[in-house]
């Protein structure tokens, strides 16, 4: 080289003009070479410098592609591909920093140290190496440029918070993949570049980006080289990378390099992190902002001058040590590593001898491992192909067989599967790409230079299609690109509701409601709502005016309190005034003005109140009643408040102080009074019960969400009773928990008809047969849909309380006159008006009265009865006959529970059975020493001591004077309660009122 050759470095930050300054330069010289950091990179200089002086004229040399006219001037290289034996009179090499890189830092080197002008050197790259240049390279000028515009720190930012035209960098493909997809759900769509990619879709991707059909893009660390593109903002999603053999944190020359990208010419750019990146401290954002950064300390060196004479040789001169200070033998490269490997090969090493061949064998060797497969696949592949270039036998020896070589190529020619797939298959064809521009590694390697090329362009298109149908919504992003140009857009509404924006589906109208397309979130779903917001805006102002205009029947009421129409839900209940008077609220979003609210709103409360009114009609005459007056209007309005039952227990004390008349009034209005419950009949059908279910959750939910369990099936007469449901549930359907059953009201009330029957039958056969009390049997279980141990918690739940006795069986004719009756009380109850039948269901079997003198399980609650002469207190029943016996305090006489145990189990005239008989509330169990009748005594002992007590009240019970019994005759003396009112007149006895058939039996006795 002419000693007055111009040697000389720019050096600086990016942004800078470095490369377009040296590109200027060489198109100023006669011919020229610029050697650049990647691919990608080298082919947009290469369209740059084509367009200025000719196709003819510039040449371009990477590793997999080569397009070289017949007197190229200008040659557009790799930094690996300069070609060594060309003498042009400009030289320049970019990124000249990357001479200290671990992987590639020793051909940078290498360059740096022997590649040169004619006329002129020009080396670009960071002041970090400033002082290795000094000290290589003697001569050499340098020159210093700042960057055009300002670089600054932006602090952490989430991925859908990014601004407009940001590149995020991550350091894998499965990163790069997620965060693009991240993107395309949010923002639009991201184009996406790696360094995997081929040259073709990587030049694609970059052209979505630049055209502005996306506002984002996601690469690796591969756009810190010198790629020029319109970057605001970079955000780097990772700080750590692997750098071939193990994960480290980014120098902040790294990221000062990779950050720089933000902002262009005049430009200001930021740079943050983002996605799982932890920030920056105050120092790194120091040295990145002002551009300080730690200097280059050593470069990578490797010998060039190889010795081929031996693989031995070969390996000696390539760990040969450097030649000067600051340079540093880089670490085996794949290259080095696959040619150990080959070496070692069996089928290899007999082919490599003389310096020939393992020059051929070095060459194989620097194949680039496009597949980042495991070294040993790789060495294996170049294995193969040494072996067929050192062929000695047939017309294909010396070079690759063509058939061979066709089958390689073809197993990747094929353009289905998805991104993995043809990301796969591409970095095959990039092999035999790069072996095909080997010009003596194939008998024609123009033809087949072609063939892979058309492959591997097929492919590239492949992915790049799929990219953008995975990455990229392209309605999207047309609609937020007109939208930035302030472009008018043309929407439309069609009959079904659906939005139209440009011919492009966007969203559809449910009810009063737009609901954007779900595959368009964040800033896409804004951008779509102002495309469409004034043909939606109109349409709802329609709709709502044809809501307002509707009839009664075009509006629904769902299980959740949503209020339908046009199959749309429209409004929702919300907590009224009471249960009875929910309001409602619209569903809508903001298009709709103040006046149509309000008008939708009240156009719903009123046919609120209609439904209601029309559903529960029972329930809304009796709120509304004038003629229900006094005691009447108190039980109107807690049935009302508890919308339409409620239980006895509950309202004894009002029920008690109904008159007939008062309760001849609530049954015209459709109340029954049970013996269980007080309730209406007719809300037990499903459709109010669903609305009285409905009612009890909105008032529950006080104007939140609505969400009850589903109610039992239509018909069902009970049911199991589910955990976790509300406390009001099952009432509000009209069930009652029984236990581990919810039985429904009206046949509960079926249930307490038919065992008065049965009570009053064993009652009026007397103790021999158990006394009052009922057996559980098949007839009673059908009622509620349940047997065996849930029937017997059902009943216990009720008050009944189980009695395990021996009693002798009862007369054949006898038991079919209780099962005829039985029959009969359960065809009188199947008309749930008939006055009867409710006189007999008001008197609760199972709940004995406090205030009522105790003289049997049966008598333990009075008849209730409807005549005004018959609603007088209970007066106390008349005394037992000498030979009925007091019962033990579980319900059987002692005679009995002799018997019982002495009765051997062949008698076939007594049987043991289970008898239920309402339990006993406040009474003391009484001694089982007292006299019993039938010569049994009590003890002396027990005899003193009731000597010494004087009797109170229960020996009115017919009890005698102390050691008679029952057999010391009647008690004279006054009755249990005295009452001042006179007698009652006679009167039929109830037929229907088993307490009342009972008290005339024990009177006559």
């Amino acid at each position: 080289m002419d000693a007055d050759a111009r040697v000389w470095a720019l050096l600086g930050p990016t942004n800078t003009g470095k490369t377009h300054l040296a590109i200027e330069r060489m198109l100023g010289h006669e011919t020229g070479m610029i050697g650049l950091p990647l691919r990608l990179l080298a082919r947009e200089v290469y369209d740059r410098v084509k367009v200025s002086a000719g196709a003819q004229n510039v040449a371009l040399i990477t590793g997999e592609e080569k397009i070289i006219p017949d007197n190229p001037r200008y040659w557009v290289t790799t930094v690996e591909s300069m070609p060594t034996g060309i003498t042009v009179d400009f030289v320049a090499i970019d990124e000249i920093q990357l001479a200290a890189d671990p992987e590639r830092g020793h051909v940078f080197t290498n360059r740096l140290m022997h590649m040169r002008g004619e006329l002129e050197t020009l080396f670009l790259g960071s002041d970090t190496i400033k002082g290795r240049i000094r000290d290589l390279v003697k001569n050499c000028r340098f020159e210093q440029r700042p960057r055009f515009s300002e670089l600054s720190y932006a602090g952490p930012k989430k991925i859908t918070r990014l601004p407009r035209r940001s590149a995020v960098v991550a350091f894998s493909s499965d990163q790069v993949y997620a965060i693009a997809e991240l993107i395309r759900r949010h923002r639009g769509g991201a184009a996406v570049v790696m360094g995997a990619l081929s040259p073709r879709t990587r030049n694609a991707q970059v052209a979505l980006y630049q055209s502005g059909d996306v506002d984002f893009i996601v690469a690796t660390d591969a756009i810190g080289m010198g790629l020029n593109m319109d970057v605001d903002h970079v955000a780097f999603a990772s700080l750590e990378k692997f750098d071939g053999q193990r994960h480290r944190s980014l120098s902040a020359a790294e990221i000062g390099q990779i950050a720089g990208r933000a902002g262009r010419y005049m430009n200001d750019g930021t740079f943050g992190v983002t996605a799982d990146a932890l920030p920056l401290d105050n120092e790194q954002v120091e040295e990145i902002e002002e551009h300080r950064f730690e200097a280059v300390r050593m470069l990578m060196w490797r010998n060039a001058a190889m010795d081929f004479s031996s693989v031995e040789t070969l390996f000696k001169s390539l760990e040969t040590p450097p030649p000067a200070r600051g340079l540093m033998r880089a670490r085996h490269a794949t290259d080095a590593a696959a040619l150990a490997l080959m070496a070692r090969d069996e089928r290899v090493q007999p082919m490599a001898k003389g310096t020939e061949a393992v020059t051929r064998l070095w060459e194989v060797a620097q194949v680039p491992d496009f597949r980042k497969v495991m070294i040993d696949e790789h060495a294996s592949l170049l294995s193969n192909i040494y072996g067929h270039l050192m062929r000695t036998d047939g017309g294909s020896a010396g070079v690759i067989p063509e058939d061979w070589f066709s089958t390689q190529t073809k197993r990747t020619d094929r353009t289905d599967g998805d991104i993995d797939t043809l990301a796969s298959r591409l970095a095959h064809i990039r092999t035999w790409t790069y072996v095909a521009n080997r010009a003596d590694w194939l008998s024609d390697p123009a033809y087949w230079q072609g063939v892979t090329r058309a492959i591997e362009d097929r492919l590239s298109d492949a992915l790049h299609e799929r990219l953008t149908q995975q990455f990229i919504d392209r309605r999207t992003s047309m609609l937020l690109k007109r939208l930035q140009l302030r472009e008018d857009l043309m929407a439309s509404v069609s009959a079904d509701g659906e939005v139209i924006v440009e011919g492009e589906f966007v969203g559809r109208l449910a009810g009063l409601v737009f609901v954007p397309d779900p595959r368009a979130e964040g800033l896409d779903g804004k951008a779509l709502r102002a495309a469409s917001d004034k043909a939606v805006t109109g349409e709802i102002e329609e709709r709502a005016r044809r809501l307002v205009a509707a009839a009664d029947d075009a509006f629904e009421l769902t299980e959740h309190g949503r209020i339908m129409w046009e199959n749309a839900p429209v409004g929702r209940l919300v907590v009224g005034a009471d249960r009875l008077s929910p309001k409602t609220d619209i569903i809508t979003g903001e298009e709709l003005q103040a006046v149509e609210r309000l008008a939708v709103i009240q156009r719903m409360d009123t046919w609120l109140a209609a439904h209601i009114a029309k559903v529960l009609e029972p329930l809304i005459k009796l709120r509304d009643a004038e003629d229900v007056t006094g005691i009447a209007r108190g039980v109107a309005f807690r049935l009302v408040e508890a919308l339409g039952a409620i239980r006895r227990d509950e309202a004894a004390e009002d029920i008690t102080s109904l008159a007939q008349p008062d309760r001849a009034m609530l049954r015209k209005h459709g109340v029954r009074f049970g013996a269980f419950s007080i309730f209406m009949p007719t809300l037990l059908k499903p459709a109010p019960a669903h609305l009285i279910l409905l009612l009890h959750g909105v008032q529950e939910a006080q104007g939140g969400t609505i969400d009850l369990p589903t109610p039992p099936a239509p018909g069902l007469t009970s049911a199991a009773v589910e955990a976790g449901v509300p406390d009001f549930f099952y009432p509000a359907l009209g069930f009652r928990v029984c236990g581990p059953r919810a039985v429904r009201l009206d046949m509960l009330e079926r249930l307490a008809d038919a065992i008065r029957p049965k009570i009053a039958a064993r009652a009026e056969l007397g103790q021999g047969f158990g006394g009052a009390g009922f057996t559980a049997d098949a007839d009673l279980m059908s009622l509620v849909g349940c047997s065996g141990e849930v029937f017997d918690g059902l009943l216990a739940s009720l008050g009944f309380k189980p009695h395990k006795i021996s009693v002798r069986k009862m007369p054949e004719p006898e038991a079919k006159a209780d099962a005829k009756q039985n029959t009969k009380a359960e065809a009188t109850t199947s008309e749930p008006s008939a006055p009867a039948a409710e006189q007999a269901s008001e008197t609760p079997p199972q709940q004995p009265s406090e205030t009522v003198p105790e003289t049997s399980a049966i008598e333990d609650t009075p008849a209730a009865v409807d005549s005004p002469a018959e609603a007088t207190p209970e007066t106390s029943v008349p005394p037992a006959p000498e030979a009925e016996t007091e019962a033990t305090p579980d319900g059987d006489s002692p005679e009995t529970a002799e018997a019982t145990s002495e009765t051997s189990a062949e008698d076939d005239g007594m049987e043991e059975i289970v008898l239920w008989r309402p339990a006993r509330k406040g009474r003391p169990a009484p001694n089982r020493n007292r006299g019993t009748g039938k010569g049994k005594q009590a003890s002396s002992g027990d005899a003193e001591k009731a000597d010494d007590k004087p009797r109170g009240p229960r020996n009115q019970k017919g009890r005698g004077p102390k050691g008679k019994g029952k057999s010391g005759g009647k008690k004279q003396g006054k009755p249990a309660h005295a009452s001042a009112r006179p007698p009652r007149a006679d009167k039929p006895v109830d037929p229907d009122s088993p307490f009342a058939v009972l008290s005339q039996l024990k009177s006559k006795s």
